[in-house]
Parts: C-alpha cells; structure tokens; sequence
C-alpha cells in the first residue's frame, strides 16, 4: 500500500498515467477498428455482443500479458537467425499477426467490391459469430502484445500500466457502438478504414522482420488521409443539398 500510496503522491507518475493513457487509446485505435469492421458484418442484433466480447477480450488479455510481464520482456530475446536477421517470439507473433491482417484486410475489400461475392456466402449462422469472434481474438492477441510493449518501454511501474490499460479499454467500450455504426453508415469509409488495416499489416510484418517504421508516421498518414475523406463527405453533403434544393419546387 506504501508503494501505491508513493505513486499516488508522485506528480511524475501522474504525467506517466496521463501520457499512457494517450498512448494506449492511439493503439487502440487499430484493434477497435478492426473490431468494427468485423462485428458489422453480423445481423444487427448480434452486433453489441460481438463488440463487447472482442473489446472484453482486448482488456483480459492486457491484464493477463501484464501479470506475465517477465515472460512478455523475455519474448523480445532472439530464437533464432535467418537471412541475417535475429527473429524473437515477439517478431514471429508480429509476423503472423500482420500477415493474418493483411489477408483480412484483402478479404473485406473484395467483399466491398463485389458484394455479390458475400452474397453467395449466405447468412451468418452461430459458427459465423464463433468465427468472427475468434478472429477478433487472434488480432487482439498481437494488439494486445504491441501494447504491453509499448506500457514496459514507458514506464517500470506495474500499476501504472494497469490503470493506463483498464481506462483505455474503457474509452474503447464507449467509442465502439458509435465508431461501428459511423462505419457502417458510410461505405467509403470502410475502404478507409481497410486500407488502414492494411498499411497496419504490412507495418507489423516490417517490424517483426527488423525495419522498424515511426509509429508517428503511421499515425499522421491515418490521420491526414480521415482529413481528406471527412473533406470528400462535407463536399458529397453539399452536393446533396444543392440538388435537392434546386429539385425543390418554388
């Protein structure tokens, strides 16, 4: 109780908290995305339970992968060399993750390009849930691993980084209904929103092999291209109003 109560009186490790916090709600970001671009392709009644089991697994596996932190921190030790790069457990799980994330991306965008395609799919039954709900794992998993790491090279306080996770899992939970069906009402932001599924991918897949990209890079190109698109929509918007009003009778 010292040490909490220490941290506590510490205005550096409330700097910490506030600064992590940020951070972990950026990486979020992806992992939600992800999550509602899954969950919307499920009948609409099974949309909010989709979400909040894939964001509830997102925080339990945070808890778990910091409750195993020592094992976590001994994942970045090299297994083995190949083509003259050193690969860790962690490289390999990026590696897999990205590629999965790159092959989903690829899937939906083919599914939005030629819906006819999901169409002969047929309905989603319960296996479909189960499946999208286990891909929502699988990608929570490499999410959750980024984050961890991101939470140990921050900070050596172990209950800072569970406050820093729980709040942005929380705020995750809040912005996911409305994040979901802004998505889903606006079918160009869905391709937005694969194409950054797919830069993440191959952003993954580089880290694991070694080339390391700024995150901050990542994250300007994202946001500079949702300025675009939220451009394109107030322009589409005004469009609309113009034809209507000049359909209007006087």
């Amino acid at each position: 109780m010292d040490y909490i109560a220490q941290l506590a009186a510490s205005p550096e490790a409330w700097a910490a908290v506030a600064t992590l916090i940020v951070l972990e709600v950026v990486l979020g970001i992806d992992n939600l995305i992800f999550i509602s671009i899954l969950t919307n392709r499920l009948p609409e009644a099974q949309r909010p339970r989709a979400r909040m089991v894939g964001i509830s697994a997102a925080l339990i596996l945070r808890l778990a992968l910091l409750s195993l932190i020592f094992v976590i921190v001994g994942l970045t030790a090299p297994v083995f060399t190949a083509f003259g790069n050193a690969f860790s457990w962690r490289d390999m799980i990026l590696i897999a993750g990205g590629l999965f994330l790159v092959w989903k991306a690829t899937t939906e965008i083919h599914h939005n390009v030629d819906p006819e395609a999901g169409e002969k799919s047929g309905p989603v039954t319960a296996s479909g849930f189960a499946m999208v709900i286990g891909q929502i794992f699988l990608l929570d998993l490499v999410f959750s691993m980024d984050s961890i790491l991101t939470a140990v090279g921050m900070t050596p306080h172990l209950p800072i980084m569970v406050v820093a996770v729980v709040v942005s899992v929380v705020l995750m939970m809040f912005a996911a209904k409305p994040l979901a069906e802004f998505i889903q009402g606006n079918p160009t932001v869905v391709m937005l929103a694969l194409g950054f599924l797919l830069m993440i991918g191959m952003v993954l897949i580089a880290d694991g092999f070694g080339a390391h990209v700024p995150k901050g890079y990542i994250y300007a190109a994202m946001a500079f291209s949702a300025l675009v698109e939220g451009l394109n929509m107030l322009a589409r918007k005004a469009r609309t109003r113009s034809r209507e009003a000049a359909e209007t009778p006087d």
